[in-house]
């Protein structure tokens, strides 16, 4: 298996498409660099900046446009859908752009202190009201979970078979790649103990809370970006945005303490974040090991197996 390679678009044919979007001439349409499955542009038309994605994943994008009402209508600053539609084989979206930066690129000190902003518009995040759906797991089109249950997700997750999706085939990757089925299998294992931990608890999860996903002008946090959403446990996004900052700062208390002081209870805190912990690592092991990028696999290879409750 070949590692996964994000749609190819020159500029030029992208002012040609949104030109006939719009009937009328874009402006400073540039290219963006980073992202794995998505080829990515921001433009400005009328003076207005937005973004416009490409992907050829089947199904890309279906479920953005209720995750973006969903967000943005509830406090959090998330960029709203404006079109989605397609070209050939591939899918478009083309949403509105939050102002700023990504917090990656912010010194430490300056993401230190956005951390009490960071917390809070995460946890706001974290505790839309999602009454209205049901299920656990990826989203649909129309907002609910695929699956009956948390478990019965994770299990579906990993099993074999993953037929026209991103992960068709990848047990070919243990032949490969640098993925390690004894590793794996080992992960799995812990993940099957501690998943039960988060099973009980449904939220709106971004699932992908990263530095590179999260904006800001440097004096608050300005967008969260890029969501890739399950209903589950919240800890899952509180154990990704840990590592915007070194260890050191204890993003993760920090977390705790302001969600209780909210009146959020933690039962089982140290399982579930163990249990959210394998469950983003072990995508992580067959993510890198797909992608090419054997020293990140192996830095979360040495830290999942190194984990302790």
């Amino acid at each position: 298996m070949t590692a996964y390679e994000k749609p190819s678009m020159d500029i030029a044919g992208v002012e040609a498409l949104l030109k006939n979007h719009y009937g009328k001439q874009v402006q400073e349409v540039s290219m963006v660099s980073g992202g794995n499955l998505s080829a990515v542009f921001f433009f400005k038309h009328e003076e207005r900046p937005y973004v416009i994605r490409f992907n050829e994943l089947k199904g890309a994008f279906e479920t953005e446009r209720f995750i973006s009402e969903l967000l943005a209508s509830q406090g959090v600053p998330y960029p709203r859908m404006l079109a989605l539609s397609k070209i050939g084989d591939l899918s478009y979206s083309i949403s509105e752009r939050m102002e700023g930066g990504m917090l990656a690129d912010l010194t430490e000190e300056q993401r230190a202190g956005l951390i009490p902003d960071l917390i809070h518009q995460i946890s706001v995040m974290n505790h839309v009201d999602v009454g209205s759906t049901t299920g656990f797991g990826w989203l649909d089109a129309s907002g609910s979970g695929r699956y009956s249950s948390w478990q019965e997700y994770i299990t579906l997750f990993y099993q074999e078979d993953q037929t026209g999706t991103f992960w068709e085939g990848w047990h070919d990757l243990f032949k490969t790649t640098c993925l390690e089925k004894d590793v794996f299998e080992e992960c799995y294992a812990r993940l099957m103990t501690f998943s039960g931990y988060n099973a009980p608890h449904r939220h709106f999860v971004h699932n992908d809370c990263h530095a590179w996903n999260t904006l800001s002008d440097g004096l608050k946090i300005t967008g969260i970006i890029d969501a890739n959403p399950v209903y589950g446990d919240f800890m899952i996004d509180i154990s990704l945005a840990a590592g915007i900052l070194p260890p050191a700062h204890n993003l993760i208390q920090a977390f705790r303490d302001y969600q209780e002081q909210q009146g959020i209870a933690f039962p089982n805190f140290n399982e579930r974040l163990l249990g959210a912990y394998y469950y983003k690592g072990l995508d992580g092991l067959r993510f890198y090991a797909k992608m090419g990028r054997n020293r990140d696999y192996d830095a979360a290879k040495s830290f999942l197996l190194n984990l302790t409750n």
